[in-house]
């Protein structure tokens, strides 16, 4: 913590300290602007962090009613200004070539132009800014950082555009999930990482009493950053899954180096230049915030990640190249926080609200064409069926009316489309275009048949509904493997005993982000709580209403446990903020 802030003078048993409290006396111009514009939100969100209650600073509605007048339009405008042309990231070093491949899953060639990111050039400028950035202290830090995620609110219809072309969310989800919602998860990681500094007082007077006279030193207390970050960005929600680790390693003292996907730059490269922009007015190097951008194909984020300067990696995506950063920058003292694949479970027992669930659970399955790492895919239901007011529902009953529910949703393309979004890879479609082989692997049935789905605006869109294939519980060997896409399992048990079993099993292995459960038995309610803790899975409880288990709050809901192998880390505890910065400590005598 820098001089720089006022300060309150603690005593306790014999011990007296400081710790840093509000904007500094000392700081001026632009940046003490920022602490005293900024100081009160920080304190609502660190509050709204600590009771886990509601807050959302970014309203996620995109009405013109929220956002003004002709927002809509002017961000689709600033949109099409980066097509076909180059980008600008103002004297970020760069080799002077370009690079980019984005293509929307919606059809058009994007054909934005990067400039390539100079590895040796860029680290270099990473490391000369970290001084400065570092003896800011975290208050200061925090309110340069709120400032940008409130500039890129200013842009969340830009973003949006760019979003749904990257990543073939449909426009409002792009909107609400790449912008808010997203700029909420920055603000909370940046809250939490202020709470973990101010944790560690400034200076301290430490006495230590003695027979003559106590001994009296001064100690006094530097969050220092661990190095240059690496934010390795994701095709599905390039802005949502980045903005946790970039605000979090910023908020801490750390320059960042974001690597977007390939086929989805152009979310963070807005990000980025919003970032150089803010740092550069409050007196800062922009090269605190850099962009890695490369072509498909390359493995840039392999190269970027074993370089020593690389202290703190960030990652969402495959299971295969999450685990090898755990493994080779683990082992060389990298602090790596990744969110991989999972196998998302809801055990469906008994329900009071038959209408409730179907919809419930239509909807989670059908948004955004199940290109979620909370979407469910294992859906447990026990051979005797389904507990209701009105009798059992049978599973052959369940299967007919889920697929009635979703077809409900889906059933006008015009409005399908709109929850569906399109396929964003080969990947994803194939797994859609399997399902019948998949059946015929796993001596199952398809009871769910997907629908092919023209998109009114963009024909060359390819869109599927979801399908759901029933197998036995004895296929362990189909089920405990993620099928990211439109495709979920309906697994027949011998009763709800052995679904929560083979829940707690397939978790604990294979790892998932979400679960839930529906019973109307509290006993049941109880063993799933107890098997959701066995697992390290977070769980959800009959919903039946607006909530559903593919979506999590800022400030309330943690996004993964770090608990079982779909990640090693949550959006946001404390493990996720701590190990960015070190404290380090200088002491020395007062004269008596």
């Amino acid at each position: 913590m820098s001089s720089d802030f006022a300060v309150t003078v603690i005593t306790v048993r014999g011990m007296t300290s400081t710790s840093a409290t509000t904007a500094t006396d000392s700081a001026a111009g632009p940046l003490a602007d920022l602490i005293a514009r900024h100081e009160e939100v920080l304190g609502q969100a660190a509050a709204a962090l600590s009771a886990r209650t509601f807050y959302a600073r970014y309203p996620d509605s995109p009405s013109p009613r929220v956002h003004g007048e002709g927002a809509a339009e002017a961000g689709l405008t600033a949109y099409r200004g980066h097509l076909d042309a180059d980008f600008d990231l103002g004297d970020q070093p760069n080799t002077g070539a370009s690079v980019g491949s984005e293509v929307s899953p919606y059809g058009p060639v994007l054909g934005v132009r990067y400039p390539q990111f100079d590895i040796d050039a860029g680290l270099a400028a990473a490391l000369a800014a970290m001084r400065d950035w570092r003896d800011a202290g975290p208050r200061a830090r925090a309110a340069v950082c709120v400032e940008i995620v409130d500039r890129l609110h200013a842009r969340s219809f830009e973003i949006a555009n760019a979003v749904q072309h990257t990543s073939g969310q449909p426009f409002v989800m792009a909107f609400q999930a790449g912008g808010p919602q997203a700029q909420d998860r920055a603000l909370e990681a940046i809250v939490a990482a202020l709470v973990e500094q101010e944790r560690i007082p400034a200076s301290a007077r430490w006495e230590k009493p003695g027979r003559d006279a106590p001994l009296v030193m001064v100690k006094d207390y530097v969050c220092v950053p661990r190095g240059v970050a690496l934010v390795i960005g994701c095709n599905t929600f390039p802005t949502w899954n980045a903005y946790p680790g970039l605000f979090a390693s910023l908020a801490t003292g750390n320059p960042v180096i974001v690597k977007p996907h390939p086929r989805a730059v152009l979310p963070l490269a807005i990000t980025v230049a919003v970032c150089r922009e803010v740092l550069a007015e409050a007196g800062f190097d922009p090269a605190l915030v850099q962009l890695a951008a490369e072509g498909d194909g390359e493995r840039l984020a392999a190269d970027l990640a074993l370089r020593p300067q690389i202290a703190i990696i960030d990652y969402t995506g495959g299971p295969a190249f999450g685990g090898w950063l755990e493994r080779e920058a683990g082992a060389l003292g990298k602090a790596v926080f990744t969110e991989k694949a999972g196998v998302n479970t809801i055990v469906i027992d008994s329900t009071d609200d038959v209408r409730g669930m179907l919809a419930n659970l239509a909807f989670s399955l059908t948004l955004y064409s199940g290109q979620m790492c909370t979407t469910p895919q294992n859906l447990y239901v026990p051979a005797a069926g389904i507990g209701t007011p009105d009798g059992v529902l049978s599973v052959p009953e369940f299967a007919t009316a889920l697929g009635e529910a979703i077809g409900q949703l889906t059933g006008e393309d015009a409005r399908a489309v709109e929850l569906l979004g399109a396929t964003v890879n080969d990947g994803v479609r194939a797994v859609s275009a399997g399902l019948a082989d998949l059946a015929a692997e796993a001596d199952g049935e398809i009871v769910v048949s997907p629908r092919e789905v023209t998109h009114p605006a963009y024909p060359d869109a390819v869109v599927r509904t979801p399908g759901v294939v029933r197998l036995d519980v004895g296929r362990e060997d189909i089920y405990t493997q993620e099928c990211f896409g439109p495709l979920s399992l309906l697994i027949v048990t011998d009763s709800t005993e052995q679904s929560l079993a083979q829940f707690v099993d397939t978790v604990r292995e294979h790892g998932a982000m979400t679960a839930a459960v529906y019973s109307t038995s509290e006993a049941v309610l109880a063993a799933a709580r107890e098997a959701a803790l066995d697992a390290g899975v977070a769980l959800s409880e009959n919903l039946t209403g607006q909530v559903f288990v593919n979506q999590t709050a800022a400030f309330s809901d943690f996004h993964g446990t770090g608990a079982n192998p779909a990640a090693n880390a949550a959006y946001t505890d404390a493990a996720f903020v701590a190990p960015r910065f070190r404290v380090v400590a200088t002491r020395r005598h007062v004269p008596a």
